[in-house]
C-alpha cells in the first residue's frame, strides 16, 4: 500500500487517553487514529474512521516494545 494521504512523526501525534489511541487531524473534520497495540505490533497506517484516507505514522518501534510484552504477559496470566 503506498498511496498515502501523508506520512506522520509519531510526536506530532496527541495521545487520548480516554480513547487508547494516538490521533491526527484528517482534512475531513474528523482524525486519524492508531492504538499503541497496533504500533507494538509493528503496523504505522492510522486511519481516519469518517472518510477514505489514511496516513503513515513515522516512529521507532522499540517505544513500544515494553507495551507489548506487558499485554502479552497479562494474557498469559489469564490463561
Amino acid at each position: 500500500m503506498g498511496a498515502y494521504y501523508d506520512e506522520i512523526e509519531i510526536e506530532d501525534m496527541t495521545w487520548d487517553a480516554a480513547k487508547g489511541v494516538y490521533h491526527y487531524p484528517c482534512p475531513c473534520g474528523d482524525r486519524f487514529e492508531i492504538t499503541k497495540r497496533q504500533l507494538a505490533d509493528y503496523e504505522d497506517i492510522a486511519t481516519c474512521p469518517s472518510c477514505s484516507l489514511i496516513i503513515r505514522v513515522v516512529y521507532d518501534p522499540l517505544d513500544f516494545e515494553d507495551y507489548k510484552s506487558d499485554t502479552e504477559s497479562s494474557d498469559k496470566e489469564d490463561e
